[in-house]
């Protein structure tokens, strides 16, 4: 099994988990509010003729628990449904290695039940 990260702009949120569920079917995922910034550092807006500077960006991490097999096809439907056209900004992607996923109702491992998460 892979866990599959990815922090995406919120606008990107509902179109990357449809691209990962029309890529590859799998339908499992937790989303969590974040704020963060990359290279980009913030953005700068005026209002009423003040400058104020918004250090950290409203951002999104989407996580995925998948089976081995698919986890290149997730990370290519995550990384071309992000992608928003801008110069900086769109987010990051990663995969690592999860070991022993257990169900909490039923203590099954997912594995046994050759379904994804």
């Amino acid at each position: 099994m892979q866990k599959v990260e990815a922090v995406v702009i919120r606008e990107r949120v509902e179109t990357v988990i449809d691209a990962v569920g029309d890529a590859t079917g799998h339908v499992g995922v937790t989303v969590v509010e974040a704020i963060g910034h990359g290279r980009e550092r913030g953005v700068t807006h005026e209002y009423r003729g003040r400058v104020f500077e918004s250090r950290f960006l409203p951002k999104a991490l989407l996580v995925f628990v998948v089976a081995d097999e698919i986890a290149d096809d997730v990370v290519a439907a995550i990384v071309d449904a992000a992608r928003s056209g801008n110069e900086s900004g769109d987010g990051l992607c990663w995969v690592s290695p999860v070991n022993n996923v257990m169900h909490h109702r039923t203590g099954t491992p997912l594995e046994e039940l050759n379904v994804e998460a």
